[in-house]
């Protein structure tokens, strides 16, 4: 078999490379083993875990990995590893993060980080007291659009923020049957409220209010499928935002926020692959993006390669676990908010009164 010849083949500048042991092989795991093992300077992928028969060994083989798995328990413990990288489903996080963090390993875990609020301080809690860096998977904080805009808004380009917006609109869904209930608030939504309260600065929810509904798949909505969805959250220095998603653009993969303030405004995001125009007899066409992994291909190893940092360094450039905790209050709030029909008061922890 031939292996691709990785971009960090020699540590360079960065001396020793870390080693980064991957659980979860799945798709986005397997698009994060390629990442690690060619495009992130000055680490190498050391092992990869997955409880699936055959599902380790056939992503450690594609990058020539001596390590392969069953059990993530025997990755954490092994002493070459220096990080970890958790891609496995959302319901393992927490527990891995804590066992992760109590073997001394640095840790990236994709979102959502817990499910719980009270899971969410657990792994907090572990990695603080292990004093390693915990890093989660919100990757809209590299891309270059949506990092641009960050920078303004930190230096003031726009005022006081008053008016916010972040949409995902995905454009299908294989599987919809196979959807998790909340799914849309836990997994997707999750990526908006985080870009919102990074957008916003040090302000924190107070109010959320969430209306969803299964409109693309209607046939599906006893059975939990919530597809579509719209929320407004109100922050304590008086902003105001919203969020939406959908499952079903059929123009391509949609990602995009906005600050508006009293000085100005700004946007990121464009579904737009290329800047290329095609002007025939139909009129103007742009080709679009369709996965995730496209759109933000280049945030995906930015991300990585800020972990790689933080394992040296110790700190954390990206999202912190304390981050993850705030966008999953909101989430939360979106399920109490479309239970009771009603809008939901977050107290100072971000629990829902």
């Amino acid at each position: 078999m031939t292996i691709p010849t990785p971009l960090h083949e020699t540590a360079g500048e960065h001396g020793q490379p870390v080693r980064i042991g991957l659980i979860g092989s799945g798709w986005i795991g397997a698009f994060h083993a390629e990442t690690i093992a060619l495009r992130i300077p000055g680490a190498v992928l050391a092992a990869v875990a997955d409880p699936v028969p055959g599902a380790a060994e056939r992503v450690a083989e594609k990058y020539g990995v001596g390590r392969a798995f069953l059990d993530a328990a025997e990755l954490i413990a092994d002493p070459e590893i220096d990080g970890v990288v958790i891609a496995s489903p959302a319901f393992t996080h927490t527990d891995l993060v804590v066992r992760a963090a109590e073997a001394g390993k640095a840790v990236f875990v994709e979102k959502p980080m817990a499910l719980t609020i009270e899971d969410a301080d657990r792994a907090i809690a572990a990695a603080s007291a292990a004093g390693v860096p915990l890093q989660v998977g919100f990757n809209r904080r590299f891309s270059t659009d949506f990092a641009a805009a960050g920078r303004v808004v930190q230096e003031g380009g726009i005022g006081t923020p008053q008016l916010l917006r972040s949409l995902t609109r995905d454009p299908g869904l294989a599987n919809p049957g196979a959807v998790k209930p909340w799914t849309i608030f836990n997994e997707t939504l999750i990526h908006d409220f985080d870009t919102l309260n990074w957008f916003n600065g040090t302000a924190k929810p107070v109010e959320v209010v969430a209306l969803a509904d299964a409109l693309v798949a209607p046939e599906l909505k006893d059975g939990g499928l919530l597809d579509t969805a719209m929320v407004t959250i109100r922050y304590d220095n008086g902003a105001l935002a919203v969020a939406e998603a959908n499952f079903s653009a059929v123009y391509g993969y949609d990602v995009r926020g906005e600050v508006f303030g009293d000085a100005g405004m700004v946007t990121a995001g464009d579904v737009r692959a290329t800047s290329m125009r095609h002007y025939g007899a139909a009129g103007q066409s742009a080709e679009t993006t369709r996965l995730n992994i496209d759109l933000f291909h280049q945030a995906y190893a930015d991300e990585l390669v800020s972990f790689a940092q933080a394992i040296r360094s110790g700190e954390v450039s990206g999202a912190r676990g304390e981050d993850a905790r705030w966008a999953l209050a909101i989430a939360l709030a979106c399920r109490a908010s479309v239970e009771q029909h009603a809008i939901v008061r977050l107290d100072d922890e971000g629990r829902v009164v």
